[in-house]
This record gives structure tokens, sequence and C-alpha cells, in this order.
């Protein structure tokens, strides 16, 4: 996966605070494929969420601010 996501694209979605929770979108060009769905303050929330997401082929991922 480091291959399909530029490393810009993490640096542009990691929040300063909280976790945001990403998506992978593999049909939009290298450098466009990391997508915001919601930030969360708390861990806990943001790891829920993702579980809860109803579409089992989505990709996703959790980025932790600073």
């Amino acid at each position: 996966m480091s291959s399909d996501v530029t490393d810009e694209e993490k640096i542009s979605l990691t929040p300063e605070n909280g976790f945001n929770l990403c998506g992978i979108n593999y049909f939009e060009p290298i450098g466009r494929r990391l997508y915001v769905i919601e930030h969360y303050d708390r861990y806990q929330d943001a790891l829920n969420a993702k579980k809860e997401r109803e579409r089992p082929d989505e990709y996703l991922i959790l980025y932790k601010g600073a």
C-alpha cells in the first residue's frame, strides 16, 4: 500500500490532534487517492466508526495527530 499513497497525501491528512478516518480510492491517480471520511477526537470513536462502515471492500486507515 505504501507505493499506492504518497507521503504528501499522508502528511496532508494527518490531523494536528485527534484521528482522521481516511479511505483510499484506488481509481484516482496517485497523489489523490486518500480522502477524509471524518475526524474524531478519541481513538475509540474512530475505531468504532471504522468497524461500523457498511462496505467491507472499502480500504480504511486511521491517521493519528501529533
